[in-house]
């Protein structure tokens, strides 16, 4: 039995939470940068483990390869367009001021929550396990995230820091109400082209920013082994009944 909208959005409500305490961490103290790398090489491992052990079993489910197969080469394009626009606005080298990011930055940030969310909502469709583990996978991710963008925000205002990336953050529960609203009777096949869109954005999420930006912080044997740490707790706990 699917959960209710009020349920999708009290579970979608927890990674929100995670960005308002990332924010506020990273405001009140800023992490040092292994920390950081270890968080978001661990937030990485679990969102791979999700991916492969939750989310993909779904995906075959509905046993047609074209369906699956150009779905998700939309997911990739997707997020090429959205890490072209990206790149566009905030050319190589150019750091954020003291307004913090621009709205070229913002803009592909709010779409990618609002692809996260609406994940949170097809998940839940499929089962609420699944979108438990996947929740708990992008809460980690929205930590890292609430971290990150109180940084960008340079020095601005306290208050701030810690609630222009919360309410940004609050665009995932967008997504997920509409996930589980508009696509609460969808069938076998519909639910696997959607989950086969989401994995790609998020494969592309843990290839493309997540380990790069932790590469970027600190790459040491302790913070790659978290990758692998993250990607085992999930694939134990998928395991669960």
């Amino acid at each position: 039995m699917a959960p209710s909208v009020l349920q999708v959005v009290l579970i979608s409500a927890i990674p929100v939470g995670a960005a308002f305490i990332g924010a506020t961490v990273a405001a009140l103290r800023p992490p040092g940068r292994i920390v950081r790398s270890s968080i978001q090489h661990f937030a990485a491992g679990v969102i791979f483990s999700v991916v492969a052990v939750e989310l993909l079993p779904e995906v075959r489910r509905g046993h047609d390869p074209f369906e699956v197969g150009w779905t998700f080469a939309a997911g990739l394009a997707l997020m090429l367009g959205i890490d072209e626009v990206v790149k566009r606005f905030n050319p190589a080298g150019e750091h954020p001021g003291a307004r913090g990011p621009s709205a070229g930055q913002l803009v592909p940030i709010g779409v990618d929550l609002l692809l996260d969310g609406l994940l949170i909502g097809i998940a839940m469709t499929a089962g609420l396990k699944q979108g438990v583990l996947l929740t708990i996978a992008l809460t980690l991710e929205l930590f890292s995230l609430g971290l990150a963008m109180a940084v960008t925000f340079g020095t601005a205002k306290v208050s701030v820091r810690i609630l222009a990336p919360t309410g940004i953050a609050c665009l995932m529960i967008v997504g997920a109400v509409l996930g589980r609203t508009l696509l609460a009777d969808a069938s076998v096949h519909t639910l696997a082209g959607l989950l086969s869109f989401g994995c790609a954005a998020l494969l592309f999420l843990v290839t493309e920013e997540l380990l790069i930006e932790a590469h970027e912080s600190a790459d040491t044997a302790v913070t790659t082994t978290m990758f692998f740490v993250g990607f085992l707790i999930f694939l134990l706990l998928g395991m669960l009944e």
